[in-house]
């Protein structure tokens, strides 16, 4: 990791940052410094096209998490996204950054450009958000979640999704 960024090693680190009222998102990459030398943004994995901005992942929460604790929403995007340190290799770490959303990629996800990189997120932190989403009821996975029928199963008229 580069030693210039500070790590956040707590939640209430960017649950503080967001409070702040800017837009703030969390990237799972090599570094800013590799994302700035290396791509001007990302690539669609499937087609290769050039993307308008970085992947990332908005930390901010939703209108509809009506006044929800702020750790909570940052833990389970936190949560929601860790399978990306396995599937992108051992150099891929998050970060967070405070940007503009420049559209949205294939995933939906927000392309960010005019970055600005704030912290690594510490592993600390991913313990952090571990511990709180298996406190809550009714706990949830991360996004990679099994699929719950084969499609064998399912049958005709079920909906998915």
């Amino acid at each position: 990791m580069e030693s210039d960024l500070p790590v956040y090693t707590s939640l209430a680190q960017l649950a503080d940052l967001i409070s702040r009222g800017d837009p703030v998102f969390v990237r799972w990459s090599r570094g800013p410094e590799t994302d700035r030398y290396g791509c001007p943004g990302s690539k669609d994995e499937l087609t290769g096209t050039e993307l308008p901005g970085l992947s990332a992942n908005s930390l901010n929460p939703e209108p509809w998490w009506e006044g929800r604790p702020t750790l909570l929403w940052v833990a389970r995007r936190l949560y929601d996204y860790s399978h990306l340190r396995e599937d992108k290799g051992p150099d891929v770490h998050p970060w967070v950054l405070v940007g503009e959303e420049a559209g949205r990629g294939p995933d939906n996800e927000p392309l960010v450009r005019r970055i600005l990189p704030v912290a690594w997120i510490g592993g600390s932190v991913i313990e952090e958000a571990e511990a709180e989403v298996a406190r809550q009821r009714g706990a949830w996975g991360p996004m990679r979640r099994p699929a719950r029928f084969s499609a064998g199963e399912r049958g005709e008229g079920s909906q998915t999704g």
